[in-house]
């Protein structure tokens, strides 16, 4: 019988995974080198959808020390499509879903750095905080988090209409929008030239980041557009800007 592979997928997410890159890594905290390998992983602990890169012990140049006991990272679950609910990075590092030893690593010992899991598969590998360390691939820094190779990204250009409308008003209609699709997530998701957003922007201080399309800074609505009202619901469009 045909499998729907998403099901199949979605089956797996309660064990721990993990998959070796061919990539060579380079790992620093500061001016300081705390891992460079050719032998990496990517790993994902249970309910993860997002990896880890985990790398030989042999491989980190920076002090290793057991983490004295501390509160446990809370968890965040969040639904995907009808599946069970599952952890994205907005669950910290910190909260590990496999058993093991969590570590402080480098000069400045820095926080939840470093853990060693118990599984045999994992021998002698210790999974390492993106956050806490900058990142290189090769010769590339990268951001955000470590990206998944079973998960894609396809932006299409399309002619389908795209309008935004809050209350019968319209902020912003496009018949040339850019469309993204990503891995399983449920729906597309939609980029419009700014020319065919009918609002007046303002830039904004919030940046954020993603691993797939890079930094990005965002704008807002400066003042409300002609016949639409002013509730607080309806000031909040924000438009996203992904790097040139």
């Amino acid at each position: 019988m045909a499998v729907q592979l998403l099901h199949h997928v979605m089956r797996v997410l309660p064990e721990l995974r993990f998959r070796p890159t061919l990539k060579h890594l380079t790992v620093r905290l500061g001016s300081e080198l705390v891992a460079q390998t050719g032998h990496a992983m990517l790993v994902w602990e249970p309910k993860r959808v997002v990896p880890a890169y985990a790398v030989p012990q042999r491989d980190v140049s920076a002090s290793l020390t057991p983490r004295a006991s501390a509160g446990a990272t809370a968890m965040a679950p969040v639904s995907l499509g009808d599946g069970p609910p599952v952890l994205d990075p907005r669950t910290g590092f910190g909260a590990h879903t496999t058993g093991g030893e969590a570590l402080v690593t480098g000069s400045a010992l820095a926080a939840n750095a470093a853990f060693r899991p118990d599984d045999p598969e994992l021998a002698g590998y210790l999974l390492l905080d993106f956050d806490a360390f900058d990142w290189w691939e090769e010769d590339q820094p990268i951001m955000g988090h470590p990206q998944d190779p079973f998960h894609r990204i396809d932006v299409r250009a399309s002619s389908r209409l795209v309008r935004l409308e809050h209350r019968g008003v319209i902020l912003a209609e496009s018949d040339r929008p850019q469309l993204l699709f990503e891995g399983a997530f449920p729906m597309a998701r939609y980029y419009l030239p700014r020319h065919d957003v009918k609002v007046d922007l303002e830039p904004s201080a919030l940046v954020t980041v993603c691993a797939y399309k890079g930094r990005a800074t965002h704008t807002r609505r400066s003042r409300p557009a002609r016949n639409c009202p002013t509730s607080p619901g309806a000031t909040k469009i924000r438009c996203w800007t992904p790097p040139a």
